[in-house]
């Protein structure tokens, strides 16, 4: 269903754009990777919001896997698109849309089968494994092959470092919040009915530590959504990047009215920036120019003209990242008025080049949310009957959750992408170590998650960097 609707949304697109049969098919596989990519992110990772329900007896499997579901599915729409730029920006996309198309496909579907091959393979085993850390090697490794081919840059690594560390220390900031969370609980509020262990369909959580973890159940699925559904929403926005630029390259609904505002109030502050500041001149110069040349290509803009597309994209986003270089240099005299107006100038012009449309965020919305209803229940044995030697008790389990939710909505507002599985994971752990310290861990479920965490980069990027030179030779 969702396919067909993709077909429909897509096909009037096709008719303007010059893509053979074969490349033409390819686009539309890729379509139905993301899609599966999305779907199997929904259900790999689902567990990490109900098992804690399901153990403790507060919901239902019936009823917990279709609510986190819906707020799966909300949290990917209200979410935003911060984590979705951010992961585009691991990849050359102004290189590659400079390109013929085929590299973009090479490209795009070594990264989407990589990472689904690994989801699928992991969960196939129920290890809690990072759907995370699959895409980001995977795009690692679709770059690498690209740099390999076309002697560029394949991979933003300063991008990837950024979010390399955010996947490093998130897990560890979860393991270490929970421990103290739950030493807050076991010795300041000392409430006998929060450490019990339900046994028996019949043993339910008092209604209050009810309430307690459907909400943070709720809490988790959202900001998953919002964390995780964007990831999906990048992958789509370098699908329809790599194969109509034209299209996608811009968000052609901004009027150009707009954006030629806050050109224009970005060149009124430079000469005043440039009496302050005269050591800053070739920088300002260089605005200056590039701003004069996207002006000249907005007046002459053609949403079916790829090229002076690709053009304008690159002038708008050389102009925004000058214009956060202005306002973010501590040395240079700005005044407070000067600066208000380039932030709200910059915040426009990337609302041009960062970008989704309504109907990508609902396609990759309705796909996690599906997911998240079929699959689960593999991991969330691993989750709540493996991480630890006992089953959870009402305080482990809002423990982890409450954590994982705070520590995936921080990051979600940095742009920054967080594997939900190893925080949630980890979050439990803290939690069982606390309880009865480290000899409270099943070793063996804990190596197992440990090496799918070291030997997931790896192979996810040797498998895109496999699958790219692959694919560059029969497409």
């Amino acid at each position: 269903m969702v396919h067909l609707a993709l077909n429909a949304v897509m096909l009037p697109f096709i008719g303007e754009v010059n893509l053979s049969g074969g490349v033409l098919v390819i686009f539309f596989l890729c379509l139905l990777a993301v899609v599966a990519f999305e779907f199997v992110n929904g259900f790999h990772d689902t567990a990490n919001a109900v098992a804690t329900v399901i153990y403790t007896k507060a919901l239902k499997p019936g009823i917990a896997v279709p609510w986190s579901g819906f707020f799966n599915f909300l949290g990917v729409f209200l979410g935003g698109v911060a984590v979705a730029m951010g992961i585009l920006k691991l990849v050359p996309l102004n290189e590659m849309m400079a390109l013929p198309v085929q590299v973009g496909a090479c490209l795009v579907i070594s990264i989407l089968l990589a990472s689904i091959i690994w989801n699928l393979g992991t969960w196939y085993l129920g290890i809690p494994c990072s759907s995370s850390h699959t895409l980001i090697g995977a795009m690692i490794g679709g770059g690498l092959g690209f740099s390999y081919y076309y002697h560029g840059a394949g991979v933003n690594w300063g991008k990837a470092g950024e979010i390399g560390m955010s996947l490093v220390l998130s897990p560890l900031f979860g393991f270490g919040a929970a421990v103290l969370l739950m030493l807050f609980l076991k010795y300041v509020i000392r409430s006998k009915e929060l450490f019990h262990i339900p046994s028996g369909e019949n043993d339910k959580p008092p209604l209050l530590i009810r309430l307690l973890l459907i909400t943070t159940c709720t809490l988790v699925s959202f900001f998953h959504g919002s964390n995780d559904g964007q990831k999906g929403v990048g992958l789509l926005m370098l699908i329809l990047i790599a194969f109509l630029p034209a299209k996608f390259a811009l968000d052609h609904s901004v009027p150009d009215a707009k954006i030629l505002a806050a050109l224009t109030t970005t060149e009124q502050v430079i000469p005043a920036t440039l009496v302050a500041n005269p050591a800053s001149s070739a920088n300002l110069q260089s605005l200056t120019t590039l701003i004069a040349g996207a002006k000249q290509d907005l007046a002459q803009r053609n949403n079916g003209d790829a090229a002076l597309t690709f053009k304008l994209r690159k002038e708008i986003q050389g102009i925004t990242k000058a214009i956060k270089g202005l306002t973010g240099n501590k040395t240079l005299s700005l005044a407070e008025g000067d600066k208000t107006v380039l932030k709200q100038a910059s915040g426009q012009l990337e609302k041009t080049t960062d970008f989704a449309p309504v109907w990508v965020i609902a396609t990759i919305s309705i796909s996690l949310g599906v997911g998240t209803m079929i699959g689960w229940k593999r991991i969330v044995v691993t989750i709540g009957e493996k991480i630890g030697n006992e089953h959870l008790n009402y305080a482990q389990g809002a423990t982890a959750e409450i954590v994982a939710a705070a520590t995936i909505g921080l990051s979600t507002g940095f742009g920054l992408p967080v594997s939900t599985t190893h925080v949630l994971s980890s979050g439990i752990a803290g939690a069982m170590v606390a309880s009865k310290g480290s000899g409270n861990l099943n070793g063996g479920t804990l190596r197992n998650i440990a090496m799918a965490w070291i030997l997931t980069l790896p192979v996810s990027i040797l498998l895109a960097l496999g699958l790219f030179f692959v694919f560059h030779i029969f497409i």
